[in-house]
C-alpha cells in the first residue's frame, strides 16, 4: 500500500521542495521497501513551473539532496484526496490548507515540526529573504522532522503487517 506525501509551503521554491528532497533521500537510505510517493507544492502562484530557489539547490547539494529536476506548482483540489498526508511548513499555510480543504479531509493536514522530537517551534521558517544561513537552518530542520515522519510511517507499516 502506497502512502502519499505532500510538502506544503508558500511558493513552493524553499521550504517544501527541500522537504520533499530530503524526505525521498532519507526513505530510500533508510527504508527503501517502503512505498512512499512523495510530492510537493505551494499554496501560492508566485513561481509556477521555475525550479527551487538556486540557495536551497546549493545548500540541499552540500548535503548529497538533488533538488534541480523539481519545479513550483500549486496545491489543487485533487490534492485533498490524493494525498494521505499534506504537510505544512508552518501554521500561515496549515491555516491556508485548512480554509481550502473539503472537511472529510482536513485530518491529513499536519505541521512538518510535528514530527521533530527534538524542536520546541512550531514553523519551518521562510529563508526566502535571508542568507544562506537561513537555507542550512531550514534544512537542520526539515531533516530533523523528516525522521519522524519516517519513524511513524514504519510503525504504521508494522501495524498493518500484524
Amino acid at each position: 500500500m502506497t502512502t502519499r506525501i505532500l510538502f506544503v509551503c508558500m511558493g513552493n521554491i524553499c521550504r517544501s521542495p527541500t522537504a520533499e528532497g530530503v524526505f525521498r533521500k532519507l526513505v530510500r537510505e533508510r527504508a527503501p521497501h517502503l512505498q512512499v510517493e512523495i510530492d510537493s507544492a505551494g499554496t501560492h502562484a508566485y513561481h509556477v513551473g521555475e525550479p527551487p530557489d538556486r540557495r536551497a539547490i546549493a545548500a540541499a547539494e552540500r548535503r548529497g539532496i538533488d533538488l534541480s529536476g523539481l519545479r513550483a506548482r500549486t496545491v489543487d483540489e485533487a490534492d485533498f484526496g490524493r494525498f494521505d498526508l499534506l504537510v505544512a511548513m508552518d501554521q500561515l499555510n496549515r491555516e491556508v490548507l485548512l480554509d481550502r480543504s473539503p472537511d472529510e479531509y482536513r485530518e491529513r493536514i499536519r505541521l512538518m515540526l510535528e514530527f521533530s522530537p527534538t524542536t520546541d517551534v512550531e514553523d519551518v521558517p521562510d529563508p526566502y529573504y535571508g542568507g544562506p544561513v537561513g537555507f542550512e537552518h531550514v534544512l537542520d530542520l526539515v531533516e530533523e522532522a523528516s525522521k519522524g515522519l519516517l519513524d511513524e510511517l514504519l510503525s504504521r507499516s508494522a501495524a498493518r503487517r500484524r
